[in-house]
Protein backbone atom coordinates (compact mmCIF):
# COMPACT_ATOMS: atom_id res chain seq x y z
CA UNK A 1 0.00 0.00 0.00
CA UNK A 2 2.87 2.37 0.77
CA UNK A 3 4.17 2.49 -2.84
CA UNK A 4 0.65 3.40 -4.03
CA UNK A 5 0.42 6.21 -1.45
CA UNK A 6 3.91 7.41 -2.45
CA UNK A 7 3.04 7.56 -6.13
CA UNK A 8 -0.31 9.21 -5.46
CA UNK A 9 1.20 11.92 -3.23
CA UNK A 10 4.10 12.56 -5.61
CA UNK A 11 1.76 12.75 -8.58
CA UNK A 12 -0.62 15.10 -6.77
CA UNK A 13 2.25 17.34 -5.61
CA UNK A 14 3.65 17.36 -9.15
CA UNK A 15 0.32 18.38 -10.70
CA UNK A 16 -0.20 21.16 -8.14
CA UNK A 17 3.34 22.50 -8.63
CA UNK A 18 3.20 22.36 -12.44
CA UNK A 19 -0.21 24.05 -12.57
CA UNK A 20 0.74 26.73 -10.04
CA UNK A 21 4.09 27.36 -11.71
CA UNK A 22 2.47 27.48 -15.15
CA UNK A 23 -0.13 29.99 -13.96
CA UNK A 24 2.50 32.28 -12.43
CA UNK A 25 4.76 31.93 -15.48
CA UNK A 26 1.91 32.73 -17.88
CA UNK A 27 0.98 35.85 -15.91
CA UNK A 28 4.61 36.91 -15.47
CA UNK A 29 5.43 36.70 -19.19
CA UNK A 30 2.52 38.94 -20.09
CA UNK A 31 0.60 36.45 -22.23
CA UNK A 32 -2.92 37.38 -23.20
CA UNK A 33 -4.98 35.63 -20.58
CA UNK A 34 -8.74 35.11 -20.19
CA UNK A 35 -10.69 37.51 -17.97
CA UNK A 36 -11.34 34.87 -15.29
CA UNK A 37 -7.59 34.28 -14.83
CA UNK A 38 -6.52 35.33 -11.30
CA UNK A 39 -3.32 37.15 -12.42
CA UNK A 40 -3.15 39.49 -15.37
CA UNK A 41 0.37 40.83 -15.79
CA UNK A 42 3.97 40.90 -14.65
CA UNK A 43 3.27 43.59 -12.04
CA UNK A 44 0.32 41.72 -10.51
CA UNK A 45 0.89 40.17 -7.05
CA UNK A 46 -0.19 36.67 -6.08
CA UNK A 47 -1.95 37.84 -2.91
CA UNK A 48 -3.03 41.44 -2.47
CA UNK A 49 -2.79 43.23 0.87
CA UNK A 50 -6.57 42.92 1.29
CA UNK A 51 -6.40 39.15 0.65
CA UNK A 52 -3.55 38.71 3.12
CA UNK A 53 -5.26 40.66 5.91
CA UNK A 54 -8.86 39.58 5.32
CA UNK A 55 -9.10 36.99 8.10
CA UNK A 56 -6.65 38.36 10.68
CA UNK A 57 -9.32 39.98 12.85
CA UNK A 58 -11.45 36.82 13.03
CA UNK A 59 -11.05 34.82 16.27
CA UNK A 60 -11.04 31.45 14.51
CA UNK A 61 -8.34 32.31 11.91
CA UNK A 62 -5.10 31.68 13.81
CA UNK A 63 -6.28 28.47 15.58
CA UNK A 64 -7.43 27.15 12.18
CA UNK A 65 -4.10 28.02 10.55
CA UNK A 66 -2.12 26.40 13.37
CA UNK A 67 -4.33 23.28 13.35
CA UNK A 68 -4.00 22.95 9.57
CA UNK A 69 -0.22 23.30 9.72
CA UNK A 70 -0.04 20.82 12.62
CA UNK A 71 -2.01 18.28 10.59
CA UNK A 72 0.33 18.78 7.64
CA UNK A 73 3.38 18.27 9.87
CA UNK A 74 1.90 15.10 11.40
CA UNK A 75 1.07 13.70 7.97
CA UNK A 76 4.59 14.47 6.76
CA UNK A 77 6.09 12.76 9.83
CA UNK A 78 3.82 9.74 9.34
CA UNK A 79 4.93 9.46 5.72
CA UNK A 80 8.59 9.79 6.72
CA UNK A 81 8.29 7.10 9.39
CA UNK A 82 6.43 4.85 6.95
CA UNK A 83 9.36 5.24 4.54
CA UNK A 84 11.90 4.32 7.17
CA UNK A 85 9.98 1.32 8.46
CA UNK A 86 10.85 -1.78 6.52
CA UNK A 87 7.88 -3.80 5.46
CA UNK A 88 7.77 -7.40 6.51
CA UNK A 89 5.29 -9.97 5.33
CA UNK A 90 2.50 -10.74 7.79
CA UNK A 91 1.96 -14.13 6.19
CA UNK A 92 3.73 -16.40 3.75
CA UNK A 93 2.08 -18.43 1.02
CA UNK A 94 2.98 -22.11 1.26
CA UNK A 95 2.31 -24.55 -1.58
CA UNK A 96 0.50 -27.44 0.13
CA UNK A 97 0.36 -29.56 -3.01
CA UNK A 98 -3.45 -29.69 -3.23
CA UNK A 99 -3.76 -26.61 -5.42
CA UNK A 100 -5.25 -24.53 -2.61
CA UNK A 101 -2.13 -23.52 -0.75
CA UNK A 102 -1.80 -22.49 2.86
CA UNK A 103 -0.82 -19.37 4.72
CA UNK A 104 1.83 -19.34 7.41
CA UNK A 105 2.00 -16.45 9.84
CA UNK A 106 5.22 -14.52 9.38
CA UNK A 107 5.81 -14.21 13.12
CA UNK A 108 5.51 -17.98 13.51
CA UNK A 109 8.26 -18.53 10.95
CA UNK A 110 10.38 -15.83 12.59
CA UNK A 111 9.99 -17.47 15.99
CA UNK A 112 10.78 -20.95 14.65
CA UNK A 113 13.88 -19.72 12.86
CA UNK A 114 14.95 -17.69 15.91
CA UNK A 115 14.57 -20.57 18.35
CA UNK A 116 16.45 -22.98 16.08
CA UNK A 117 19.24 -20.46 15.49
CA UNK A 118 19.50 -19.74 19.21
CA UNK A 119 19.82 -23.47 19.98
CA UNK A 120 23.01 -23.73 17.88
CA UNK A 121 26.22 -24.27 19.81
CA UNK A 122 28.03 -21.02 20.50
CA UNK A 123 25.02 -18.75 19.98
CA UNK A 124 24.00 -16.69 23.01
CA UNK A 125 21.11 -14.84 21.36
CA UNK A 126 19.36 -14.52 18.00
CA UNK A 127 17.04 -12.03 16.32
CA UNK A 128 15.11 -12.79 13.13
CA UNK A 129 13.07 -10.48 10.93
CA UNK A 130 11.33 -11.53 7.73
CA UNK A 131 11.78 -9.48 4.59
CA UNK A 132 10.57 -9.78 1.03
CA UNK A 133 7.05 -10.56 -0.15
CA UNK A 134 4.47 -13.20 0.66
CA UNK A 135 5.46 -15.41 -2.25
CA UNK A 136 9.23 -14.80 -2.02
CA UNK A 137 10.25 -14.39 1.62
CA UNK A 138 13.71 -13.61 2.92
CA UNK A 139 15.11 -13.04 6.39
CA UNK A 140 17.55 -10.94 8.38
CA UNK A 141 19.22 -12.83 11.17
CA UNK A 142 21.34 -11.30 13.93
CA UNK A 143 23.39 -13.69 16.04
CA UNK A 144 25.21 -12.87 19.25
CA UNK A 145 28.10 -15.34 19.54
CA UNK A 146 29.80 -16.68 22.66
CA UNK A 147 33.51 -15.87 22.98
CA UNK A 148 34.52 -19.44 22.09
CA UNK A 149 32.27 -19.74 19.01
CA UNK A 150 33.69 -20.02 15.51
CA UNK A 151 31.90 -17.54 13.21
CA UNK A 152 32.46 -19.65 10.09
CA UNK A 153 31.27 -22.87 11.74
CA UNK A 154 28.25 -21.14 13.28
CA UNK A 155 27.31 -19.59 9.95
CA UNK A 156 27.66 -22.96 8.21
CA UNK A 157 25.44 -24.70 10.78
CA UNK A 158 22.90 -21.87 10.57
CA UNK A 159 22.56 -22.17 6.79
CA UNK A 160 22.63 -25.97 6.69
CA UNK A 161 20.24 -26.50 9.60
CA UNK A 162 17.98 -23.60 10.62
CA UNK A 163 17.70 -21.85 7.25
CA UNK A 164 17.34 -25.16 5.40
CA UNK A 165 14.49 -26.21 7.71
CA UNK A 166 12.75 -22.87 7.26
CA UNK A 167 13.15 -23.07 3.47
CA UNK A 168 11.70 -26.61 3.42
CA UNK A 169 8.82 -25.64 5.69
CA UNK A 170 7.65 -22.87 3.35
CA UNK A 171 8.32 -24.93 0.22
CA UNK A 172 10.63 -22.33 -1.32
CA UNK A 173 13.50 -23.09 -3.67
CA UNK A 174 15.55 -20.36 -2.06
CA UNK A 175 15.34 -18.32 1.10
CA UNK A 176 17.75 -15.36 0.95
CA UNK A 177 19.14 -14.61 4.39
CA UNK A 178 21.31 -11.72 5.55
CA UNK A 179 23.24 -12.72 8.66
CA UNK A 180 24.96 -10.32 11.04
CA UNK A 181 27.31 -11.78 13.59
CA UNK A 182 28.57 -10.02 16.69
CA UNK A 183 30.47 -11.14 19.74
CA UNK A 184 28.54 -11.22 22.98
CA UNK A 185 29.91 -8.99 25.72
CA UNK A 186 31.60 -10.89 28.50
CA UNK A 187 33.64 -10.18 31.59
CA UNK A 188 37.37 -10.63 31.40
CA UNK A 189 38.67 -13.52 33.48
CA UNK A 190 41.25 -12.78 36.12
CA UNK A 191 44.39 -14.76 36.19
CA UNK A 192 46.10 -14.97 39.55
Amino acid sequence: MLPVVNRLLLGLAGVVLVCGGGAVLAAGTGLSLPSWWPWHGPRDVLLSAADRERWRDESWWWPAVIAGLAILVLLALWLLLAQLRRARPAEILVDSGDGEGARLRGRALEEALRSEAQSLEGVRGARVRLTGRRGRPGARVGLSLEPFASPGGTLGRLTSEAVAHARESVGARSLPVEVRLKAAKHQARRVS
